[in-house]
């Protein structure tokens, strides 16, 4: 499945149906009263989230979405149908703006919520509506609205508890896939992640929570190099952050304020989550060595091999406390 987290798509709700004239013409009654029926409101065009979803892939496939509309009224007080509404599924964490305006219109984020996007035409009264003591024969009927339309900007944030942020090849990926049920694919090359990666951790008996691997960042990623510009949004969403870097780097303090640097630029509010740091591949450093002074005082750091398993229990131990 192709992970898709932006798009655009036009809606068009259904217009509503005409009223009708007509008179009852029986046999008894050859100048009956009016008998014209009102027309069916326009069906309109819902999104609801199934939480089965975690792409704006099937959504990609079809980029316009028109409602039907509602039916004409007809004679002998017969009231036109409503059309169908459309409703489009879309994953968890789904924004839906407006595009001209760029405003927010909703924020889909639980199973089962419902966002109308753009609402059906009233459907146009028939003339038995207008009959009045002075005018008991009345030619006049309503035309149904026309039912609204809109060209929407569709923005996925994905939902987890804790963001893995780190540079390209620090061991992202490596360690979700150690950590949880995530599969996602592990080369020993910059940008072997090109897609955020959902896991879920199970600590305890009966707990767990999710990580997000979202592709490596560096510096500048906030200003659109790279690959991690367009996945930053991905972190917005969680309740902590997890700094991954490669304790083999030669300045591991430079490496981790570049990192909170760009999340800074992002989105200030970042950095006031809390964090833990967690220096990776433990298992390429000598034994002497493996005493790494602290880089920062405030946050909690723990080197850790996703190979060997060093010290992996201590880290699902401590993102579980600062949850």
């Amino acid at each position: 499945m192709k992970f898709i987290d932006q798009i655009s798509i036009s809606v068009k709700a259904g217009d509503g149906g005409n009223g009708c004239i007509a008179f009852l013409r029986e046999k008894f009654r050859p100048k009956g009263g009016p008998c014209g029926g009102d027309g069916g409101p326009g069906g309109s065009i819902f999104f609801q989230v199934d939480p089965q979803l975690v792409t704006l892939q099937d959504i990609s496939m079809q980029k316009h979405y028109v409602a039907e509309n509602g039916e004409h009224g007809k004679g002998k007080n017969m009231h036109g149908k409503k059309g169908k509404d459309v409703i489009i599924l879309v994953p968890p964490g789904t924004v839906i703006k407006d595009q001209e305006t760029e405003q927010i219109l909703h924020d889909l984020v639980k199973p089962g919520d419902v966002f109308v996007s753009v609402k059906g035409g009233n459907g146009g009264f028939g003339n038995a509506r207008f009959k009045t003591k002075n005018n008991t024969a009345p030619r006049i009927a309503n035309d149904g609205q026309i039912g609204e339309v809109a060209i929407l900007d569709l923005e996925l944030k994905i939902l987890a508890d804790i963001g893995l942020v780190g540079f390209p090849n620090a061991g992202k990926s490596t360690f979700i896939s150690r950590v949880s049920n995530a599969r996602p694919k592990v080369a020993d090359y910059p940008f072997t992640t090109l897609v955020p990666n959902l896991g879920i951790v199970k600590f305890g008996e009966y707990k767990s929570f999710v990580l997000a691997d979202i592709p490596g960042l560096i510096e500048g990623a906030s200003d659109g190099k790279g690959l991690g510009s367009q996945f930053l949004r991905h972190i917005e969403r969680t309740k902590a952050i997890a700094y991954i870097i490669d304790s083999q780097s030669k300045n591991l303090k430079k490496d981790l304020n570049t990192l909170k640097k760009e999340l800074k630029k992002h989105n200030p509010e970042l950095l006031n989550r809390q964090s833990l740091i967690l220096l990776t591949k433990s298992d390429l450093i000598l034994d002497d060595d493996l005493s790494i002074n602290k880089i920062d005082n405030k946050i909690p750091q723990i080197l850790i091999s996703s190979v060997d398993g060093f010290q992996i229990n201590t880290a699902i131990k401590k993102m579980a406390e600062i949850l």
